[in-house]
This record gives C-alpha cells, structure tokens and sequence, in this order.
C-alpha cells in the first residue's frame, strides 16, 4: 500500500525538505522528510533524492535511511552514487550501503562488494553486512521469514527493516515464556565476540532488543566498549527503538565523550529524545549549544530535542509535516 496527498502538498513537503526559503528549522526538515517516507510512491522517492546536495551530513544520512525503510528499487541509482562518492561524509556513504541492504535487491552485490576493502572502516562493515542480508533474504530462512508477514496477524515487534535479521527463534520478536532471560547470556556472548562475523553479531542484537528485558539493555550496552564505531551506533539505534528508560545512563556516557566517534553519538542523542525522560533534556540542551561540539552531534540535539517535546505532547503523530489537518489517504502500491 501506498499513501497519496494532493500534489500542493507535496511541493510543500519537497520547499520544507530541501528548505528552498532558506529558514526551515533542521527539526522541521526531519518531520517532512519523516511524512515524505511514509508515502512510500515514486513522487516521495524524487523528493528524498534531490536532498542530497545539502550540506548536512545529518540530513542527507536521514534521507538514505528513509529511502531504504521505503523499500523502492527506484531508490537505487541514488543509494549507489552516494557510495561512490569518495568526497561524501562517511557517515552519509555507510548509510546508503545499508539501504541498499534494506532494499535487498541481488544487483547491488557487485557495487557493494567493491567498497569492501574501502578506506573509510565504516563504509567496508556497512558493505560487508548488506551483502550478508542480501543474501540472508533469499535464503530459505529468509524466504520462509518473509512469507510469515504476508498473514496480517503476524504483525512483528519492530516494523523496520533491519540491518540484519534477529537470531532464529526471536525473528517475530516473541521469545517464549522464561525463554528470554534464560538466552541474554548466550546472545551477550554473541554479540561481543570479535571473531564471529558482523552479521551474526548484529543477529545477537537485534534478538537482544526483541527481548527487551532490563537484562537486554544491560548486555547491550556491554557493546558500547567495542572498538567499530559502526557497530556501537547501532547499538544506540536500538536503544531508541525500545525506548527503556533503563538505557538512559549509558546513553548520556556516550554522548558526552568527546573521545567518541561523532556517528555514535548522534545516535545516543536521538535514541535520548525518543526515550524522552524529564532527565535527558538538560544534556540534549547543553550539546546541541555548545560551540565545540561537532555540527552532527549539535543537530542531533536540535532534532533529538524536538522528538522530546513531540513526546511529551499531545501531537498524535512526529511524521506531520504538513499539519495535523492535512489529508492523507490510502491506495493501492
């Protein structure tokens, strides 16, 4: 299914996205960006594309995110020139690698499988892991996987496309009964040993977050002492999806060491303001002012910030960029 808006409203979202008036606030650019993304049509895909001249880092990292969670092949061409331009952030590079992952498509092995020995050790991880997702959906777990979603009472935990599949037994995110507990251990164990590869590291991860215990978040956040900045901004990614209170500590360690990679923590900060606790506030507050901070790590805040008074509204939805009132309605893809 797809969503379709009145074509006004589109070029008002695409002014608001690509901020052609020039005094579009970064927090506002995201909401469009985010409404843009739930269309899930070709008009949402041109909008996205075309933001990627911006001079934000952020931003542009955010759009090829959106374009792989919208699952549009048409996205490709895009995803791909991102990779291969060296002069781009890597931050921006390692994410459109892994949309293209998300997209799963068999075509985009070749170009990935170029950038696994590429300069920038964020880059060659991302290109290593999408290509074992590729590959994992059209394995016969990953067929059978996929055809359990076509029933619409298997509605899974988390709706994102993933970076790489939970641990078999936890992919619908609904472990058994005393099952959960009993396995953090095991998938601590996993998702720390440096000789397993990403990919099965990511699986631990992902199956610790469809847990979701207090134990979980403890194991997980064992992986903050990790030495892949990759990894450890997943880590945080997944903190701001199950959104425990329980990792708010850890969180704020991460985004106020300033030793810390930049893309970890802009992570802590998002996954921070979705978690949005009244204790968060003052140190989304204090980086997103502070003039030595890095520009993504400031703009997180900014975005992070917005995402805390969105949650402690009565907004219904963060994804409103043209309004509350504006409609929306639903055809077929």
């Amino acid at each position: 299914m797809a969503l379709q808006i009145a074509q006004t409203d589109l070029q008002q979202l695409e002014k608001s996205l690509l901020n052609t008036s020039g005094d579009v606030p970064l927090h506002n650019r995201f909401r469009a960006l985010f409404t843009l993304k739930a269309l899930k049509n070709e008009d949402a895909v041109q909008v996205i594309s075309k933001g990627f001249s911006d001079s934000s880092a952020l931003l542009k990292h955010e759009l090829a995110y959106c374009l792989g969670q919208m699952k549009r092949q048409s996205a490709l061409p895009t995803l791909e020139s991102v990779l291969r331009n060296p002069n781009e952030d890597p931050m921006v590079r390692h994410e459109a690698a892994e949309a293209m992952g998300a997209i799963s498509q068999a075509s985009s092995i070749p170009v990935l499988n170029e950038y696994l020995n590429d300069p920038e050790r964020t880059v060659r991880e991302t290109c290593e892991i999408a290509i074992a997702k590729i590959q994992w959906d059209n394995s016969p777990e990953g067929q059978s996987h996929q055809d359990t979603f076509k029933d619409e009472q298997d509605i899974p935990l988390y709706t994102s496309v993933d970076p790489a599949p939970a641990t078999s037994g936890l992919l619908s995110g609904k472990a058994k009964v005393g099952a959960s507990e009993s396995g953090v251990p095991n998938l601590r164990a996993k998702l720390l040993n440096k000789d397993l590869p990403l990919f099965e590291r990511y699986r631990a991860m992902f199956a610790l977050r469809n847990i979701g215990t207090d134990a979980a978040v403890d194991a997980l956040a064992d992986g903050f002492a990790d030495d892949s900045a990759l990894f450890k901004h997943e880590i945080a990614f997944v903190f701001g999806q199950l959104l425990s209170p329980h990792s708010v500590p850890p969180l704020v360690k991460v985004l106020q060491d300033t030793r810390e990679s930049d893309m970890v923590r802009h992570e802590a900060a998002e996954a921070l303001g979705g978690i949005a606790t009244p204790e968060v506030l003052p140190h989304l507050r204090e980086w997103m002012d502070r003039e030595d901070a890095p520009r993504v790590v400031r703009e997180s805040c900014q975005v992070a910030i917005d995402m805390w008074e969105h949650e402690n509204s009565n907004e219904f939805q963060y994804a409103n960029g043209l309004g509350s009132t504006a409609p929306v309605g639903v055809v077929g893809a």
